[in-house]
């Protein structure tokens, strides 16, 4: 937790961002996983973390903005708790920690928001993504389940993407925790892998890491030697040689705020030759993304550049041809690149991506495309400094998409696709890494990773 005075500052902010009417930020509950009480891991709101930084179940909190009152609603541990829990803090103690000395039990909640209803004060509200908190939301404020996401509210919403997109010096420290602990994961993954191997019996050595970092994974570990499907999570398929094996994995550190990174590398000792040139192309696109960031700049363009790198590198491999910028802007390179560069991170991996795409990765005047390829871009808007973005390229050989694209006459000029059959059984290739926008450009976040191939062919052997 940090310092009390940063979480009272944090609201005073959102206080003075909107002005009037009333912030209500639900905590998460605990949830089961197959009886009541067999919970799975709980994981606090992370906006909930961001203003009151409370990691506990069955918390509330109200930010009266015309009262000028923070309050926090949570309930006592009873006796029968504390024996299987052990003593907790108070609810007062919890609350002073992060600034507050407004403290109420749950049930005193519907009737302050009914007050503040019937005194026709706005209630602020963030899109709830938990079942139990639509439905808590619902009953509080008369809205039929279906249509309570509807009311959020906007000005919240924007208000907290402010604040949580530009990241302090403290949350880099923490974010920077994260990341070594992700990178640690990764050197594991690169040096354990062996033939005859499931993808789930390394998983589980990436998650033991995490954890005994204090943590836990930010997000469920992408393991696999079938890279050319996105997120194809590990399972019992067997690693072998002359195979490469893509890891996306990260971990999120003690308070929550997390690391991602991926690495391909050969379940062998060494790519193949043509596994290397597919590698080195990934590479190149990575670097020159991110020698292109800086404020000002728009994500959406440094997504091109990245593209366009893909292009002339399989264009000299063969694969493709002309105009690398026309291929581009015709969509060409979605036959090998059909997802986004990369994506905000904090205390999300997708960072706020709960609040919605258009608020967080793009504005009023940037609208996200609809177009394939390009409406996976998850963050499009101009960078500014504090930003934590990753950089994620790669190549995808999706031989269903192969074959659709083929029949429908598609990127002809582009796309030789005689040479591309030869890689239907090739899989894929990405490489990211997290950093962070500074007032001139970027810096790279953590210890860095081994990413070159004959680093990784060198830790290989």
């Amino acid at each position: 937790m940090f310092d009390k005075q940063i979480y009272i500052a944090r609201r005073q902010k959102l206080k003075q961002q909107l002005g009037k009417g009333l912030i209500l930020l639900l905590g998460n509950e605990e949830s089961s996983m197959n009886y009541k009480d067999n919970w799975y891991h709980f994981r606090q709101d992370s906006s909930f973390l961001y203003f009151f930084g409370l990691d506990k179940p069955g918390l509330a909190a109200v930010i009266d903005i015309d009262g000028d009152r923070d309050i926090l609603f949570g309930r006592e541990l009873t006796l029968d708790e504390i024996v299987w829990m052990g003593p907790q803090a108070s609810i007062a103690d919890q609350a002073a920690q992060v600034g507050i000395t407004d403290v109420e039990p749950p049930v005193s909640l519907a009737s302050v928001l009914q007050k503040a209803r019937s005194s026709g004060h706005t209630i602020h509200f963030l899109p709830p993504y938990r079942p139990e908190n639509i439905q808590k939301l619902s009953g509080w404020l008369g809205l039929p389940p279906a249509g309570v996401k509807e009311h959020a509210s906007v000005p919240l919403i924007k208000a907290v993407v402010a604040q949580r997109s530009i990241k302090s010096s403290e949350e880099v420290q923490q974010i920077e925790q994260a990341v070594d602990l992700t990178a640690a994961m990764h050197l594991a993954a690169i040096k354990g892998a062996k033939d005859g191997m499931t993808e789930a019996q390394l998983a589980g050595v990436l998650q033991g890491i995490a954890i005994g970092g204090g943590g836990n994974l930010s997000f469920p570990t992408i393991l696999t030697v079938h890279g050319q499907v996105l997120h194809n999570h590990y399972s019992t398929t067997v690693m072998h040689e002359g195979q490469m094996a893509l890891c996306d994995a990260g971990a999120e550190n003690a308070m929550h705020y997390a690391g991602d990174m991926t690495r391909t590398f050969p379940v062998g000792k060494k790519f193949t030759a043509v596994q290397k040139e597919m590698y080195e192309i990934v590479l190149s696109a990575q670097e020159a993304a991110i020698a292109a960031l800086k404020p000002g700049v728009l994500f959406r363009d440094v997504h091109f550049i990245a593209c366009e790198k893909l292009v002339e590198g399989l264009k000299a491999a063969g694969v493709m041809k002309g105009d690398v910028k026309e291929a581009v802007a015709a969509g060409a390179h979605t036959m090998v690149f059909q997802c986004g560069l990369g994506h905000m991170m904090g205390l999300d991996v997708h960072d706020m991506e709960d609040l919605g795409e258009p608020y967080v990765g793009y504005t009023e005047d940037l609208k996200k495309s609809t177009e394939f390829g390009l409406k996976s871009l998850r963050l499009g808007r101009a960078l500014e400094p504090g930003f934590v973005v990753t950089i994620e390229p790669g190549l995808y050989f999706i031989p269903e998409l192969m074959d659709l694209r083929r029949s429908e006459g598609k990127f002809f000029d582009f796309i030789n696709y005689d040479k591309l059959e030869a890689f239907r059984a090739f899989g894929g290739i990405r490489i990211e890494e997290d950093l962070l926008i500074t007032a001139d450009g970027s810096r790279l976040l953590g210890k860095p990773l081994i990413k070159r191939a004959e680093e990784i062919e060198a830790a290989r052997g």
